[in-house]
């Protein structure tokens, strides 16, 4: 409509024509079609953002993603639109901003109440708007900083973790083409027993097949340039060859997976970070795994030492959250007493959970459930509804010779399903 250039003259934009939210009366025009509803409002009202229009629109018909064409009645939005006018002049405010927990993502933030998350968000209070927006967009600047420090351990962990999955393909394969080993054998066999009745340059033979139930023939192909006896030879080999490959493959694909479920628990960890500290330790753990170049000089002799999270149950128990799986095998391997509690996600990579005892050996169903809930919350599985976590006494948890950082085994455990939730750390 108009250039903005240095030099040019001002003109003033075009107005636009909307109704302020505070005047509204009524919808002066019908919604447009081809567009969400929310969108159709923004260029009909001024002073409202998106969050406060999916928020109408949610209000009017209990969805905040409704499109224009799903509307036959416009009386519940203008309704809806209304009650929100009247917040605002009455100064009904709730300031608060929007917190993905589960992606660890502040999302947005706002003046009004906001319901149309249903509980898929966290709702933050907060006193004034001068705080909201300060947490916003420090909270927001520290996660982006936080994601751009750890963009050469993710970077490193991603290449490696692309590595072994075509490595995966790979030794799948070569047990797949291992499959014909007992054919290889079978032809040797048949060969070595009809090589009186074979010819030198033959390219093919049929011949009975003893190893069959029905007796039926079988037709193997030859090598013309080598002897009967060579050829069975030949046969033989491909067995031994395919026989081998097949056991070495079978090892190296269960160390292919026991690779692929360390770095996955690593790219976890990451998530968790909250500081240096934390981002230090996981690098320093992927070097000592040969995956990092260790950090030489001053800056590897001056890390931070990175500590588990600390909880405080109603109860009054201490609970203990591993960020990394360094902090998990300290937490539980050291810092964990035989018959201290000790939760982890049931096939689900997650976090090392410890529940100090102390002199109370008699612990409240709620502090397991709140511990359970953390070593949900700290886990692959945060997004979900209802996540399965084990939980047994730590002296039953065992750290297997040679296993990788943070992984164990256990045995004799209970299984309790919860939603994850976050606490407020000590």
């Amino acid at each position: 409509v108009r250039q903005v250039m240095p030099g040019i003259i001002y003109e003033a934009p075009p107005q636009q024509n909307k109704v302020p939210l505070t005047e509204f009366e009524a919808l002066s025009a019908p919604l447009p079609p081809g567009t969400t509803a929310a969108k159709a409002l923004i260029g009909l009202i001024a002073g409202i953002s998106p969050l406060t229009a999916r928020e109408i629109v949610y209000d009017a018909y209990g969805a905040a993603d409704m499109h224009t064409q799903e509307i036959t009645d416009t009386a519940p939005l203008e309704k809806a639109i209304m009650r929100m006018r009247d917040k605002v002049l009455k100064g009904e405010f709730e300031p608060l901003i929007i917190i993905d927990e589960a992606a660890m993502k502040i999302v947005d933030f706002s003046s009004v109440p906001i319901r149309q998350y249903e509980g898929l968000m966290k709702l933050e209070q907060m006193k004034d708007m001068n705080t909201v927006l300060d947490s916003f967009y420090s909270g927001r600047d520290a996660l982006e900083r936080m994601k751009q420090k750890t963009q050469d351990i993710t970077k490193a962990v991603t290449i490696a973790l692309e590595r072994c999955y075509k490595k995966k393909l790979i030794l799948e394969g070569t047990i797949k083409e291992s499959e014909n080993k007992e054919t290889y054998k079978m032809y040797a066999d048949l060969i070595t027993a009809n090589v009186y009745a074979m010819d030198e340059g033959m390219d093919k033979v049929t011949v009975l097949n003893f190893y069959d139930p029905e007796s039926k023939d079988v037709t193997i192909a030859l090598d013309p340039s080598l002897s009967p006896a060579e050829n069975a030879q030949r046969y033989y080999k491909k067995y031994t060859k395919a026989k081998t490959a097949e056991v070495e493959a079978k090892a190296q694909l269960k160390q292919n997976d026991i690779n692929i479920d360390y770095l996955e628990s690593v790219l976890e960890a990451i998530k968790n970070c909250t500081s240096e500290a934390d981002i230090n330790a996981i690098r320093l753990e992927l070097a000592q795994e040969g995956y990092m170049k260790k950090a030489t000089g001053k800056k590897g002799k001056n890390l931070q030492v990175s500590k588990p999270l600390h909880f405080i149950s109603p109860d009054g128990f201490d609970i203990y959250v591993g960020k990394n799986n360094i902090q998990n095998d300290q937490l539980t391997m050291k810092m964990a007493n035989s018959s201290d509690l000790w939760f982890h996600t049931k096939q689900i990579h997650g976090s090392h959970t410890i529940i100090k005892l102390g002199i109370d050996k008699d612990v409240p169903e709620s502090t397991i459930r709140m511990a359970a809930e953390l070593a949900a919350y700290y886990s692959k599985g945060r997004q979900s509804n209802q996540v399965p976590v084990d939980y047994t006494t730590v002296k039953n948890v065992k750290k297997p010779n040679g296993a990788k950082p943070g992984m164990v085994i256990y045995d004799s455990y209970n299984t309790l399903y919860v939603k994850p939730t976050n606490y407020e750390p000590v």
